[in-house]
C-alpha cells in the first residue's frame, strides 16, 4: 500500500453499503486487497494522489476517538470539500451521487460563494463539490 499525506477517516454503518456508494457510485479506487466479504480491510479510497478516505464501522471508530461520542447520523461536523474540473463536472459528480443513493443538499448553481453542490453519504457525511477556480 502506497502513502497518502492526508487520510480523512469517516464512520460508516454498513461497510458493504459504503464500499459500493463510493467504488459503483463515485468512481473512486479503492486500495488494498480484498478481505473474505469482497471489501478491503481496511476500507480506503483514493480520492486523488495526496488523499485517501478511510471508513471505518461506528463501533471501530469509536475505540479509534478515544471513546468519545460518535456523531449520529445526519449531523455533520465537517464538510469535505473536493473539486472538479468545470461547472458541467460539478453537475456530473453530484448526479452521480444521486443516481448512488445520496441525499442532495444543495443542487449544484450559483451560491454567494460561487458555483456549487452538495450531497450526503450513505452514513450523512456531507461533500461539498466546486469547480476548479479558473473553470468557465
Amino acid at each position: 500500500m502506497t502513502f497518502a499525506p492526508v487520510v480523512v477517516s469517516l464512520p460508516v454503518a454498513d461497510r458493504r453499503r459504503s464500499f459500493r456508494f463510493y467504488r459503483d457510485g463515485l468512481g473512486l479506487d479503492p486500495v488494498g486487497e480484498p478481505a473474505e466479504d469482497g471489501v478491503p480491510e481496511p476500507l480506503q479510497f483514493a480520492v486523488n494522489d495526496g488523499l485517501r478516505l478511510m471508513l471505518i464501522p461506528t463501533g471501530g471508530f469509536g475505540w479509534v476517538i478515544g471513546g468519545r461520542e460518535v456523531a449520529r447520523p445526519g449531523s455533520s461536523e465537517c464538510v469535505i470539500g473536493v473539486g472538479a474540473g468545470s461547472e458541467t463536472a460539478v453537475d456530473r459528480l453530484v448526479e452521480r451521487a444521486r443516481q448512488a443513493g445520496a441525499e442532495i443538499v444543495t443542487e449544484p448553481g450559483a451560491q454567494p460563494w460561487g458555483y456549487a453542490g452538495a450531497f450526503a453519504d450513505p452514513d450523512g457525511h456531507v461533500w461539498m463539490v466546486t469547480p476548479h477556480p479558473d473553470a468557465g
